[in-house]
């Protein structure tokens, strides 16, 4: 497993206390008692440095290689799995995965952005980075669950949009606008999970919803801190002030209002547990089921409508 900088300490412990284990199978050197002691001193140590996370720290856990991405939660969440492609305009993009699913006994249409785990998957996926043809097949997607009368699940997952020439010759600005339009009137629940980085325009594609939840260590953001540290100082070594001031992650977005719940993750980052996480988002999506889908639909646009025109604050002097 990939160590983050602010891990090291605790693997290194973790190696020590397996050597001595393992050691002591063989010849008695260390007591149980001895043995519990570095135990107690290595949860001691997790619990002092997970507590005191910095929010550049926390960007790293949530690009952490193992962190679960969409296909991951597919695979863990749902049943009946039925994957749709292409946006009948130009071309499929597997940057966004789009399908019907079940979870446990109720229909949902399923849409996610995707990475990839290894090279061969990332540059498939485009390293997460959709192209307007993936935000068109996000709503082609959308459009036919309100045909049936199926919630959407949006899974968040993108560094951003992807910004090369093609894509804005296929129009990329006009197909996130084109979203964010049908999206605030689609006569359906729609449930949005940022379960990694939701960066700028690219993650509020296909982010407009009923109800928007973080997992605790994901981060939703208008720019990357690189971006910003970039554009502001022209410094890549200022990444870290960049992130604590960008107000980015789960707490400072719940105080502003732009998200409606916290996911928690296992000590460390969902890497660490990913069953426990899957149980959680399914247990959130579920929970978010029973509360939306009885609103009359009307109703239901309307408070849609009122919770992103609310959101954002000034101070006039």
């Amino acid at each position: 497993m990939t160590v983050l900088a602010h891990e090291k300490q605790i693997f290194d412990l973790e190696q020590t206390m397996g050597k001595l284990k393992e050691q002591n199978k063989n010849n008695s050197l260390w007591s149980q008692e001895e043995l519990q002691k570095m135990e107690r001193k290595l949860e001691l140590l997790k619990n002092n440095v997970y507590s005191q996370l910095k929010p550049w720290d926390r960007v790293a856990i949530c690009r952490h290689p193992q962190r679960p991405h969409t296909v991951d939660y597919i695979q863990n969440m749902t049943e009946d799995f039925v994957e749709l492609a292409g946006d009948r305009t130009f071309q499929d993009d597997h940057a966004i995965i789009a399908g019907l699913a079940k979870i446990g006994s109720r229909k949902f249409m399923i849409i996610g952005q995707e990475k990839g785990k290894d090279t061969e998957s990332r540059l498939l996926r485009n390293f997460g980075m959709p192209h307007p043809e993936g935000y068109r097949k996000a709503l082609r997607c959308m459009k036919l669950a309100a045909k049936f009368n199926i919630p959407v699940v949006s899974l968040i997952d993108t560094p951003g949009a992807y910004p090369g020439l093609t894509a804005e010759e296929r129009g990329q600005g006009w197909s996130i606008a084109n979203n964010l339009w049908s999206m605030a009137r689609l006569p359906i629940p729609i449930i949005v999970v940022l379960i990694g980085e939701g960066c700028s325009g690219g993650a509020l594609g296909i982010g407009v919803g009923d109800t928007i939840a973080m997992l605790e260590h994901s981060y939703y953001s208008v720019i990357s801190p690189e971006g910003c540290s970039s554009i502001l100082w022209k410094d890549a070594g200022k990444n870290a002030i960049a992130a604590a001031a960008l107000k980015m992650h789960a707490e400072d977005l719940m105080k502003l209002e732009i998200i409606d719940a916290i996911i928690p993750e296992p000590q460390g980052g969902a890497h660490h547990d990913p069953k426990e996480v899957y149980a959680s988002v399914k247990a959130f999506i579920c929970e978010q089921w029973e509360l939306l889908y009885d609103i009359p639909r009307q109703r239901l646009i309307e408070n849609r409508y009122q919770k992103f025109r609310k959101m954002g604050k000034f101070v006039s002097q």
